[in-house]
């Protein structure tokens, strides 16, 4: 195989989708514009018990005793602090509209670049609707191996219009994995010794932010020479994600990045930075990316739920008060702190570093 770039430069600005370039019968190699080395050492062992994935039985929590409730609340305290991830299981969302999701997303990306193109919009974090490639081509250092769409469905609901299935999908999808969401914080808001609906209230969630992203990560010659996206944590308060069959997405557990692969129904549930504000530091907000593959096609769908734009956030003074400890992050305005972690000035940083007190 020729080195990485032999050959295929590529100029940032007239870049308009991996997709196209992937099918390429040209490409043998990774072009420079994207060239990314994955250190190998990094990688975790799948086998190894310390890196065994925690799932969570949603049944449990909806329909099973308070005992099981309350042993899946206790069990959230230790995942929650240790790893901020998980895998939900059992959690009400059919399977079949889970694929039909999916499906979807792969229709979109299937239509010819002109038409994808009439997606494409500006800079503002929270429009209504983004399609693109890379994360930022204005910002972006290296090219990111990917395609990618980002539509608002909460507090208002909006939807791609093509492929002519998307919004009646998009929409039954966005409303049952919300209710898996706000499921989710119930509980981990009674982890913490809080009320069910703490979160909620506190976060404003009735108007809160609700994105449905789907990423489409091509087949790439030289996977260990590429990236999908780069290590990041998410914004929000949690990130529900489905993928087709292809695994892809790596979380940091112990200095060691760990290949999560789960089954079929299930969402992977990460912890986002005003998850990780909120609490003080005690949950964390996980880092997470995507690698690529030489075999298929992967697609990704990420479904963020966060406050809503205009919530100041910061450490809960119920919990500061419980734990006797001062606030370790200043507050801030939910829509600022997106506006900041995605500027020039954090590109590739962490925001926390912005706001501790």
């Amino acid at each position: 195989m020729s080195p990485v770039g032999a050959a295929q430069t590529i100029e940032a600005s007239k870049v308009t989708s991996i997709k196209s370039l992937a099918e390429s019968p040209a490409l043998n190699s990774v072009p420079t514009a994207y060239a990314f080395n994955i250190n190998p050492n990094e990688v975790a062992d799948p086998n190894d018990p310390e890196f065994a994935i925690p799932i969570v039985d949603m049944s449990r929590l909806t329909s099973g005793s308070p005992d099981q409730r309350s042993k899946i609340i206790h069990d959230l305290v230790k995942i929650c602090q240790e790893w901020g991830f998980f895998i939900a299981i059992n959690h009400g969302v059919p399977e079949s509209l889970m694929k039909a999701m999916i499906d979807a997303c792969h229709g979109f990306f299937s239509l010819p670049d002109e038409e994808k193109q009439e997606f494409k919009s500006g800079d503002d974090v929270l429009e209504m609707f983004k399609y693109g490639t890379s994360y930022n081509l204005a910002l972006d250092k290296f090219l990111l191996w990917r395609d990618f769409f980002k539509v608002r469905v909460h507090p208002e609901f909006y939807s791609l219009y093509k492929p002519g299935c998307f919004s009646e999908v998009s929409m039954e999808f966005s409303k049952r994995s919300r209710e898996v969401a706000l499921e989710i914080t119930r509980a981990i808001s009674e982890s913490l010794g809080l009320e069910p609906n703490y979160i909620h209230d506190a976060m404003n969630m009735e108007r809160g932010i609700q994105m449905l992203a789907a990423n489409y990560y091509p087949s790439c010659p030289q996977p260990e020479h590429a990236i999908g996206i780069p290590h990041h944590t998410d914004h929000g308060l949690v990130t529900l994600l489905i993928q087709n069959k292809m695994n892809g997405l790596q979380v940091e557990h112990n200095g060691k990045w760990l290949t999560v692969n789960g089954p079929a129904n299930g969402f992977f549930v990460n912890l986002a930075d005003q998850m990780q504000i909120l609490t003080n530091g005690k949950y964390k907000s996980v880092m997470h990316r995507a690698t690529v593959n030489n075999k298929a096609t992967r697609i990704s769908i990420a479904i963020p739920h966060g406050p809503s734009v205009d919530t100041i956030v910061a450490p809960a003074p119920e919990l500061l008060e419980k734990e006797g400890q001062a606030p370790k992050y200043l507050a801030m305005n939910y829509k600022e702190y997106i506006q900041l972690q995605q500027s020039e000035k954090n590109y590739m940083k962490s925001t926390f570093d912005h706001i501790r007190a």
